[in-house]
């Protein structure tokens, strides 16, 4: 009897041990599903070509989740539905905090197509006529962005406003172009090339849309602040996952998936690229 209990104490003192122990089991093998969020735009497809098949090496299974708006994105973020998203620049995204209450953070940048004026009715800039239509995005902080294009081509000019969430079309001074602004919800503006005279369109809707930056009678001249990033909650930001996606975006593979494709010719690149090889 007191054998049989001996016996019994040790199976039980093993299988404890073997609950505590750090040994990896099966359910420790099995791949670690990662969801990110993505708006229409070419950031799925960056991440698809460039930092998928990295993370799948380290054992994480891809989940992309479609969103048609920046704010449900960034809602699912917050709410821990998904790891990450990829569509907002820094700007937007401390507007989107502001608003919100909430503490989203970026965590690195991304390729990023830059904002176009285009046309279907005109092929120069030199096209515009007094009344002319160009559409613009009805958010402030896309908006300033649209005005700079049409104060770099002549057409308006603006005053210097240094809150862009504060911008409005009340900011233009000057219009010797004689150009009726119309704002647009920013997602519409593709659709709208058929109804006004030009449209500044967001590079990401634009490329959705089948536009290519060639098409462009201007481009925006992006800085920094504009260029897109991985968004994470603050709580999120140290963790593996958001580490191994930020370091598979930092990696050579990376590069090479972007640099050696010409469907990416005309974006601007992140700061961390090798300034050689900026476009």
């Amino acid at each position: 009897m007191r054998h049989r209990l001996f016996t019994r104490t040790l199976l039980a003192t093993i299988a404890l041990f073997a609950l505590q122990s750090p040994v990896t089991h099966a359910a420790d093998t099995a791949p670690r599903v990662l969801r990110v969020g993505f708006v229409p735009g070419p950031y799925a497809d960056e991440f698809r070509e460039g930092v998928e098949p990295q993370l799948k090496r380290k054992g994480y299974t891809v989940q992309y989740v479609n969103f048609s708006t920046g704010l449900e994105a960034n809602q699912a973020v917050w709410h821990d539905e998904i790891a990450a998203d990829v569509m907002q620049h820094s700007v937007y995204l401390k507007a989107y905090n502001d608003r919100n209450g909430t503490d989203l953070v970026g965590v690195v940048q991304v390729p990023t197509p830059p904002m176009g004026l285009y046309s279907t009715r005109h092929h120069a800039l030199s096209d515009v006529k007094r009344g002319a239509t160009v559409a613009v995005p009805n958010d402030p902080v896309n908006l300033e962005r649209a005005l700079k294009i049409l104060q770099a081509v002549g057409w308006v000019r603006i005053r210097e406003n240094p809150n862009p969430v504060d911008v409005s079309e009340h900011d233009v001074i000057a219009n010797p172009a004689g150009i009726r602004i119309v704002p647009l919800d920013t997602a519409q503006a593709p659709r709208a090339l058929e109804d006004v005279d030009f449209a500044a369109i967001q590079g990401n809707f634009a490329i959705s849309s089948g536009h290519k930056l060639t098409e462009a009678l201007a481009l925006e001249n992006m800085q920094s602040p504009y260029v897109n990033q991985v968004v994470v909650k603050a709580s999120n930001r140290n963790s593996q996952a958001t580490a191994d996606i930020v370091a598979a975006y930092h990696a050579d593979a990376f590069r090479t998936a972007i640099l050696h494709n010409a469907t990416y010719q005309g974006y601007r690149l992140p700061d961390y690229f090798p300034p050689q090889t900026a476009r």
